[in-house]
């Protein structure tokens, strides 16, 4: 959905943009060719893989884009470090990239065999291994339950320890589709919601978009907006409370009633786009500064 946001982003020429998931630099790409010589473009992600794949395709670009590794959980950090002007746009897409997903050795997948890895950022020591095989059998069942909303989320951490230990993504695939019962045709995969949880649990991802949406009101320009890409649930209700907070308050507006979702059209080109749910939010052209409730809290 790369053009629905960049139109949602209503990009000025010579404008400040954040990129909060930069990936491959698909949005930025957009933003870029809308921004004139003047503007300047951010782009956060954690994966270094992206980002090196991000900054041969925006290499035209060279001197208007700063790529960082970093989490997108510091945004307020990284505008300080950077001595940047307010953003007039920010956006951030949630989901995982094409590039995790189809690389094997990443361990995202269950199409294919990989390590049990799952991380977003290889730096980091910690991996869905360490809770497959380690972790007590109640709390893979919960991270299964609260992070993947499975409801056999207890049988299937049992089946789990019992098969213990689990050598990669596809016997923990096999382990956990022989608990599921089929039912008719199946457009999920049984293991879809075990390994959503896994990897929601290896990077932190809600406690991080927890972080970034309570940061970024504090980094916005007047008049700025701001979109969100999320893929299930859990992300989409985070989203949803923290613009209708914002609204609340007074000084933002928010610019989708509803989620904007891909058409057929993309859709048949990209499968992936159907979970996709984007909003959007607009800081008023007359709203006084503001802060992030973390800043409130250590004042």
């Amino acid at each position: 959905m790369a053009g629905a946001v960049v139109e949602w982003l209503r990009v000025r020429p010579g404008g400040t943009y954040l990129d909060a998931t930069v990936g491959t630099g698909g949005h930025a790409l957009g933003i870029l060719k809308r921004l004139g010589k003047a503007g300047r473009v951010i782009g956060l992600d954690r994966d270094p893989q992206a980002l090196e794949i991000a900054r041969e395709r925006l290499k035209e670009f060279e001197g208007q884009v700063t790529l960082v590794q970093t989490d997108f959980s510091r945004i307020g950090e990284v505008a300080g470090e950077l001595r940047l002007p307010k953003f007039d746009g920010v956006v951030a897409d949630l989901g995982v990239s094409s590039l995790e997903l189809d690389t094997p050795e990443r361990g995202f997948s269950f199409r294919w065999g990989g390590p049990l890895d799952m991380r977003m950022n290889p730096e980091h020591p910690f991996v869905a291994e360490e809770i497959v095989n380690h972790w007590p059998e109640k709390d893979l069942a919960d991270v299964l339950y609260q992070f993947g909303e499975e409801r056999q989320s207890r049988k299937i951490a049992r089946a789990i320890v019992r098969a213990r230990p689990i050598r990669d993504t596809e016997h923990l695939a096999t382990v956990v589709a022989g608990v599921q019962k089929a039912r008719g045709r199946q457009r999920l995969h049984p293991a879809t919601k075990t390994f959503l949880a896994l990897r929601i649990a290896v990077n932190r991802e809600l406690e991080e978009l927890g972080q970034f949406l309570d940061r970024t009101p504090a980094t916005l320009s007047r008049g700025a907006r701001w979109a969100i890409l999320s893929y299930h649930s859990l992300e989409d209700r985070l989203v949803k409370r923290a613009f209708q907070q914002l609204a609340r308050a007074g000084g933002f507006q928010i610019l989708t009633k509803k989620p904007v979702q891909a058409d057929e059209t993309e859709i048949r080109e990209n499968p992936r786009a159907r979970s996709a749910k984007l909003r959007v939010i607009e800081r008023a052209a007359d709203s006084d500064e503001i802060e992030s409730s973390s800043e409130r809290r250590a004042s």
